[in-house]
């Protein structure tokens, strides 16, 4: 790959990534740690991410259980599930916070479905606007003394790289549809 191609495919890889990654917060049913990833528990007055102030665990396949590391942080910890958009209320016993997931509807995994499908239609738009950029890029590299031949093969380079994220964030939605509809 030429090297001012680079640039190009670590966005394209970035851009894949950041869907893995909002794909892993998107509960299936089961218990799934990655759901408390964006939530923050006021700290002393500092927002921290809810896996520095205790530990998780998922004993069973549709629960989660925290154990804060102080007990006085039991009250901001189930302040903060309660103020993310993960739709559990949480329950606890004193000592442990307990995440009891539900089984999800037909109606609810359709529209998780929904949702995991425009989420990788936004990606693929992001790879897109990538593959425009460079092309853009490439075209100002014609008045820079580099020869026809030499675009062509960057373009064709480019293409194929934006071919490759298309079809790995096909594949990432198939299998989270999968994981979603599956009873």
């Amino acid at each position: 790959m030429d090297a001012r191609l680079e640039t190009y495919n670590d966005k394209m890889q970035k851009a894949y990534d950041f869907l893995l990654s909002d794909y892993q917060t998107i509960r299936a049913g089961r218990a799934n740690p990655h759901v408390l990833d964006k939530v923050k528990v006021d700290y002393y007055g500092t927002p921290t991410p809810i896996q520095q102030v205790g530990n998780i665990s998922v004993p069973e396949a549709r629960m989660i259980q925290i154990a804060p590391w102080e007990k006085s942080l039991i009250k901001e910890i189930e302040k903060a599930i309660l103020a993310s958009d993960i739709g559990i209320t949480p329950s606890n016993d004193g000592s442990v916070i307990r995440l009891v997931f539900p089984e999800l509807t037909e109606e609810r995994r359709k529209e998780l479905s929904k949702d995991v499908k425009k989420k990788g239609e936004d990606a693929k738009v992001a790879i897109r606007n990538i593959r425009r950029d460079g092309n853009d890029a490439l075209k100002k590299l014609a008045k820079e003394d580099v020869s026809e031949d030499e675009i062509k093969d960057m373009e064709g380079q480019l293409q194929k790289m934006t071919d490759k994220y298309i079809k790995d964030i096909d594949e990432a939605v198939e299998v989270k549809n999968k994981e979603i509809l599956t009873v």
